[in-house]
């Protein structure tokens, strides 16, 4: 954790601030829409009470707020995303204000501690301890009057001198330059002036006046730096539109996601933020004796009732799932896959199903359910991240006769966990709650990876079986496809069936525009992508089929005599087509490359020269009706 980092924590907690109070559009709701069921006699009686102009003074004033608020959260943002090295002086800045105004309580909290405590004690009395014998002084001190007199002075004296040698340090730090000794010596004036009999009227003043000089050393400074600051904001503007002009906005999103380690120090800020709420725990009274669960629960409420909350929490979130991803990699033996995604697509998971129902504006109950709710599906969608990361795996080890037994005991028993966590989540979820849209939902998500895993490991199975025959299977391709196409199709129907559930809840339980975004692109990817990948792939191994079928077969003399391999998989041949150009292929070798091209895998040769004459002389016949068409419209 470094230093910039924490240093970016402050700004978002003023945001979260702000999003605390909602910017003060509450209260200008309850201003302009009253409690009352009828509006018009509620504002009839206040302008009959003389009250009118107390109402629109507090319209007026609401209306205030919301622009300074909106105004922190800007000043906010632009300091989170300040480089280092102007966020450590606009912190050096503050910390300058910090003790001039530190400097001011402290003067003004002994000259009130000294005026209540000595205020008939005259000041002559000093000058004639000087005069007084031995006795006279020890009788004097007895009292303690002077001595706490003194001790009081030196003491503020003492840390007004600190604090002045810090300004100093801190504006030499930033400006390059000392301040000048009369600025410096303005922090223990009111001190001193404390000791000339008779000014004890005037030392708010010179307080106030020795606390102005510090503050106008700054303004000064901040004057003479605004071109600085202009010349910064003009420099970071440019930047930005450079960036998104040749490289495009994503790239500058992912550039200053980067730059600002924006994940680390959300992570920071929640974790201060949960730290707070324990404290808070341990010394409320009425929720200390609280159980772990109920403490927990309060965590887990207080930690996202605001957006800037939810991004904290979802930091944590990508963090745990970033390392889950890491072990099964570990487990899996496997290094080329990008361990971050599934933080990423955790994060932004579990922020848009915040979003999508709407988790900051519910009750605490009600959020603690819907928090568990959308966690459960987070569960759901790292079973199915786990399963892309296994099935490659499977099939690589099964296609390639890999013989570490414990590569394929490790791959199995992830398929196994895969298989035996969902059955006992589903049991314990359909047990324990009701039946509803969101258990559909999980269920759905559950019972389709149970699925997933079936068929990648019925593949798996035929690739082993395979692996130990010593012929070739020419029906391998088409077991394959039959149970890659009873997979698909069954994801395919989980994917209408969460649609149309989505639309139910869309209508009868709460919209919202999340949600009704998050369905149309569920509509595009998961079903209409699918189903026009699937189509294609359906009818290019049709045309295929038909093209191989069409293909003179070859006699056990034309192989005998022939005596050679397929030239696409190199295995004996019991069985071949024979293409145009006189070359002899498996049949379903030669199918799957035509899923490819339609040339010849040895001498390049179009495979069906009378299907592209056809088709050469099907677009002279249409450009034909079309000339005609254009010479009759002409005449």
């Amino acid at each position: 954790m470094s230093l910039c980092n924490l240093l970016r924590v402050p700004p978002i907690f003023i945001m979260d601030e702000l999003f605390k109070s909602s910017f003060g559009v509450p209260d200008l709701a309850d201003i302009i829409f009253p409690a009352d069921d009828d509006f018009v006699n509620s504002t009839l009686s206040k302008i009959e009470i003389g009250e009118s102009a107390q109402y629109y003074k507090a319209i007026f004033l609401s209306f205030i707020k919301i622009i300074v608020s909106c105004l922190i959260f800007c000043s906010s943002s632009c300091l989170f995303v300040l480089p280092a090295r102007y966020l450590y002086l606009v912190y050096f800045h503050v910390v300058s204000v910090c003790i001039v105004l530190l400097s001011y309580w402290s003067n003004i909290q002994t000259l009130k501690v000294l005026s209540g405590k000595y205020e008939n004690f005259k000041i002559d009395t000093i000058n004639e301890v000087i005069t007084w014998d031995v006795d006279g002084i020890l009788h004097l001190f007895t009292q303690l009057q002077i001595i706490n007199f003194l001790y009081l002075l030196i003491r503020n004296l003492v840390l007004q001198c600190c604090l002045s040698l810090l300004f100093d340090f801190l504006q030499v730090f930033t400006t390059n330059h000392s301040i000048n000794k009369i600025f410096s010596f303005s922090f223990v004036i009111p001190t001193l002036i404390s000791l000339i009999p008779g000014t004890h009227g005037i030392l708010n003043t010179v307080t106030v006046l020795s606390t102005l000089l510090p503050l106008f050393i700054m303004l000064k400074t901040l004057w003479l730096n605004i071109f600085t600051i202009t010349n910064l904001i003009c420099n970071g503007y440019s930047h930005a539109r450079e960036t998104i002009n040749n490289f495009g906005i994503s790239a500058m999103i992912e550039a200053e996601w980067i730059r600002l380690q924006i994940p680390s120090v959300l992570r920071i800020f929640w974790a201060i933020r949960v730290l707070e709420q324990i404290l808070y725990l341990l010394t409320d009274m009425e929720i200390k004796n609280e159980t772990l669960f109920g403490a927990v629960k309060y965590l887990l409420i207080k930690g996202c009732d605001t957006f800037t909350a939810v991004l904290g929490m979802t930091s944590f979130v990508s963090y745990f799932c970033h390392y889950i991803g890491v072990f099964f990699q570990w487990v899996l033996l496997t290094e080329d896959v990008d361990d971050k995604s599934i933080g990423t697509i955790s994060a932004v998971l579990f922020y848009i199903l915040a979003l999508q129902t709407g988790l900051t504006g519910l009750d605490p109950e009600k959020r603690f359910i819907r928090l568990y709710r959308n966690i459960c599906l987070l569960c759901a969608a790292l079973l199915h991240y786990i399963h892309n990361v296994v099935n490659p795996l499977l099939m690589s080890l099964s296609a390639s006769h890999n013989p570490s037994l414990n590569r394929h005991i490790r791959a199995l028993l992830v398929c196994g966990f895969l298989i035996v966590f969902p059955i006992t989540m589903l049991a314990y979820l359909w047990s324990h709650h009701s039946l509803s849209t969101w258990l559909l939902a999980v269920s759905s998500f559950n019972i389709e990876i149970i699925i997933k895993v079936l068929v990648s490991l019925a593949v798996y199975s035929l690739f082993l079986i395979d692996a130990y025959r010593t012929t070739f299977w020419e029906k391998l391709d088409d077991y394959v496809y039959y149970i890659k196409s009873f997979g698909n199709t069954v994801e395919f129907c989980f994917g209408i069936f969460l649609f149309l559930n989505g639309v139910y809840i869309m209508v009868f339980v709460s919209g919202g525009a999340v949600r009704a975004s998050m369905m149309c692109i569920h509509a595009y990817f998961n079903i209409w992508c699918d189903a026009r990948d699937g189509w294609r792939v359906f009818i290019k191994r049709r045309t295929a089929v038909k093209k191989i079928e069409s293909l003179p077969e070859a006699t056990s003399r034309q192989l005998a005599e022939l005596d050679d391999v397929c030239a696409i998989c190199y295995q004996n041949m019991g069985s071949a087509k024979i293409t145009k150009c006189n070359h002899y292929f498996h049949g379903v070798c030669l199918r799957k490359w035509l899923y490819v091209q339609d040339r010849c895998p040895l001498c390049h040769d179009i495979l069906y020269k009378a299907e592209m004459s056809n088709v050469q002389k099907q677009d002279t016949n249409h450009f034909q009706d079309l000339q005609n068409v254009i010479d009759a419209d002409n005449s």
